[in-house]
């Protein structure tokens, strides 16, 4: 485990269950300050539900998350913590600029930084249209304009890509990076592995397990592959084929906390 002092988000044996289902039975993760951590994964494989239970909007069964040194969900993490959903969070019927600033005023953001987000996202020349006007990609960005307001220290972003062409996704990869070279932590989830190599580190999550904490060299490196896709078919192979040999996982997990 790294120092808690380098960590912004430290889970312990979390436990989630979501009707019958359980989504995470002993969950253990540490995401480090200022990098961009990826979760990858399939859909349905929990991304979402770990999102959630970092920001603390999501009912947990048992175990701990803490954020930024405090519990999850706290009000003291309110401008420290940004939280983009995969629903777009902003009104159509007002414009991008009537929307930033209604958000500003909800988290207590000082008004400058309505154009300061608005021109770090690239929408200068649109502040003034309505949001049913926009494009798939442009409302995007308003939403993750809206999770950069108040500069706050950890931004989690739920598969901000999702439905975008090639050229949207690469502009707002090089928003988010932008920001963690500014001292931001973002953790951004998606099921698209070539945006894995986009972060430093990358958490590949499989049926609510983690199967893989890595960077992107040592996931290549690991599987022995050049490409994202196929080293996460890898990553899933070698997992099922563990899983059929329950004394193999637990003597692995007995290794890793040696």
């Amino acid at each position: 485990m790294a120092d808690a002092a380098s960590n912004a988000v430290e889970i312990r044996g979390l436990h989630v269950r979501r009707g019958k289902t359980e989504v995470f039975t002993d969950l253990h993760l540490d995401i480090p300050r200022g990098q961009i951590t990826g979760l990858m994964g399939p859909s349905g494989c929990g991304k979402t539900t770990l999102m959630r239970s970092i920001v603390g909007v999501q009912k947990v069964a048992g175990g701990t998350v803490a954020v930024l040194g405090d519990p999850a969900g706290t009000g003291i993490q309110r401008r420290r913590v940004a939280y983009d959903t995969q629903a777009a969070s902003v009104y159509g019927d007002l414009t991008i600029r009537q929307n930033l600033r209604y958000f500003a005023r909800v988290i207590g953001a000082p008004a400058s930084d309505v154009d300061r987000v608005i021109e770090q996202v690239g929408l200068a020349d649109q502040a003034k249209q309505r949001i049913d006007s926009l494009s798939g990609g442009q409302e995007s960005r308003v939403s993750l304009a809206v999770a950069m307001l108040g500069t706050p220290e950890l931004l989690v972003l739920d598969e901000p890509t999702v439905g975008l062409d090639p050229l949207l996704r690469a502009e707002l990869w090089d928003i988010f990076r932008g920001l963690s070279d500014a001292g931001a932590t973002i953790i951004v989830s998606s099921h698209v592995m070539d945006e894995a190599l986009r972060c430093d580190r990358i958490v590949l999550m499989r049926a609510g397990r983690i199967i893989a904490d890595t960077t992107p060299a040592g996931l290549l490196a690991d599987t022995g592959e050049t490409d994202p896709d196929e080293a996460f078919l890898s990553l899933v192979k070698r997992d099922a084929a563990t899983d059929r040999h329950p004394r193999t996982r637990r003597q692995a997990r007995e290794e890793a906390s040696e």
